[in-house]
């Protein structure tokens, strides 16, 4: 059995590292973070070219099952996944870390909706974490802005007051205490990545009784079979392999006895 992950995240390198050598698998990063972590075992890097691209290369490289252990908000990723997937009748899994309790954040639906937000509680200075991609959204903004990224955002994206810190988590509670305080930050912007690698910015921000802007996740694609766990996603993967494996056993023995009756 070929298995597809889906990577880029934390969780993918965790459940390459639990497969590989026993099961065969290969990682897929979307290639958008130069010098990315990479997962131990066979890799490839860049976009399939949509749905269309996907469904042709699970084809072109035999590929039995699928898990998706993509960021939370790689949504587009998801859906041409889990569709392709059900067309073809792929046995597809979606590992999904758990979601970050909102608690008394101001939840938004879009990085717009947090700008808009942004703007209307008149927040000065800004913690921004949601990515590289999504900073257009503030680029008129008159607040300031420590903006925190794996790789720099786009020059023409940025707003006009603004500092930019290049980094990788995880991060921890007494680091993200002293950059809140250092910077005077009155509020953060976040999505709602979920997981503990990035979640001490929450606890220091709760300390410091920061406000929170989090902007919510897009939504699961339908009737996907969805775990929260590594252990879980290695599980499946197992019972999928055991199931091959009857399947192979199973025609064997078929093949054997229409040899006999020949």
């Amino acid at each position: 059995m070929r298995v597809l992950l889906l990577g880029g995240t934390a969780e993918a390198r965790a459940l390459a590292a639990r497969l590989h050598p026993d099961v065969d698998i290969i990682s897929s990063l979307a290639g958008r973070v130069p010098h990315p972590a990479l997962p131990v075992g066979p890799v490839r890097v860049g976009g399939f070219g949509g749905a269309d691209g996907l469904r042709g290369w699970l084809r072109e490289e035999y590929i039995d099952a699928v898990v998706d252990a993509t960021h939370p908000f790689a949504a587009t990723i998801t859906a041409h996944a889990a569709q392709v997937c059900s067309e073809l009748g792929l046995p597809y899994l979606l590992l999904a870390r758990s979601a970050w309790e909102p608690g008394d954040a101001i939840v938004v639906a879009s990085d717009t909706e947090a700008a808009e937000r942004v703007a209307q509680q008149s927040f000065a200075r800004i913690f921004l974490t949601t990515g590289r991609s999504a900073v257009v959204a503030f680029a008129n903004s008159d607040a300031w802005f420590l903006i925190r990224a794996v790789t720099a955002p786009d020059a023409d994206s940025l707003p006009r007051r603004h500092e930019i810190v290049l980094s990788r988590g995880p991060y921890l509670y007494d680091d993200e205490y002293a950059l809140l305080r250092e910077h005077r930050i009155d509020a953060l912007v976040t999505k709602n990545s979920g997981g503990d690698m990035t979640r001490a910015k929450l606890d220091a921000a709760a300390a410091l009784d920061i406000p929170v802007v989090m902007v919510a996740r897009p939504p699961l694609p339908a009737r996907a079979t969805t775990v929260g766990t590594v252990e879980e996603a290695a599980e499946w993967v197992a019972h999928m392999l055991r199931r091959a494996q009857r399947i192979d056993e199973s025609r064997d023995t078929g093949r054997n006895a229409m040899r006999g009756k020949a």
